[in-house]
């Protein structure tokens, strides 16, 4: 039952306050500076685990604009089968890059899921370190963003993409 146990972190940066949720088994989820959508606050663990702190590290990191290679676990358990596929195949975009949610669709094996390759990346709850903010539509254009489309532009510029 420790799967349901919650703790939280705020972890400040030059992008803002992130505030991350995490289990025994990894980062549960990761709300961005001012989200709406941000999770209610669990309990504060008085010395969170190593991995909470390597993920504060590397955030401040990435946040400055140095190049980062996540080393941090995540509990993706609260995704569906097909969202946690779609969440591995963003794990793999390279930074810098950037690809379309056909092009997702198409490496998942379901050419007419970009829709739902869409939904999939707005219920990603661990955003930065699944990077969904390199996912974009056919046409180039943004899209959407659970962080805004102002804070999917900054990480973008952060990672030196063409936008």
């Amino acid at each position: 039952m420790d799967n349901l146990v919650r703790n939280t972190v705020s972890i400040q940066t030059k992008l803002g306050t992130f505030h991350a949720h995490y289990s025994p088994h990894g980062i549960t989820s990761l709300d961005f500076p001012e989200s709406r959508n941000s999770r209610a606050p669990a309990a504060k663990d008085k010395k969170p685990p190593a991995f909470v702190r390597t993920l504060g590290r590397q955030l401040k990191q990435y946040a400055a604009g140095k190049s980062v290679r996540w080393e941090v676990p995540v509990d993706l358990s609260s995704g569906t089968d097909f969202q946690q596929r779609v969440w591995r195949v963003l794990a793999k975009i390279p930074c810098g890059q950037t690809r379309s949610y056909a092009w997702v669709a198409q490496k998942l094996g379901k050419p007419k899921a970009a829709r739902a390759v869409g939904a999939a990346c707005g219920a990603n709850p661990v955003p930065v370190i699944i990077p969904c903010h390199r996912v974009v539509a056919s046409n180039g254009a943004l899209g959407g963003f659970g962080g805004g489309l102002p804070m999917k532009k900054r990480l973008l510029r952060i990672e030196h993409t063409r936008i």
